[in-house]
């Protein structure tokens, strides 16, 4: 699956570049892993409800989410995962 990220999404992941190195090398390797096999078990795909429920979340660590839309491409094309959130779980859900 091919994936894009929001500003909201690449502003945060900015911000771990300074504030949380490690966290972003977790989250690099997580989005890796999502494209090579979005069905991998460490990612805890799970598709959220209520008012969000058209969407879909990640976990980068035990408390980071990173929460997504599927955007279906062309005929041809595979879909892109396109996230748009991501925080602890209150931040990510709060959409």
């Amino acid at each position: 699956m091919k994936i894009k990220l929001s500003p909201d999404v690449s502003a945060y992941l900015k911000k771990l570049k300074l504030k949380d190195p490690k966290l972003l090398k977790k989250a690099e390797k997580q989005l890796l892993s999502f494209v090579q096999d979005p069905k991998h078990p460490s990612l805890r795909i799970h598709k959220l409800t209520g008012k969000i429920e058209n969407r879909w979340s990640i976990s980068i660590t035990r408390n980071i989410r990173m929460v997504y839309v599927k955007v279906q491409g062309e005929e041809d094309e595979e879909p892109t995962a396109y996230f748009v959130a991501m925080g602890t779980h209150d931040q990510a859900y709060k959409n």
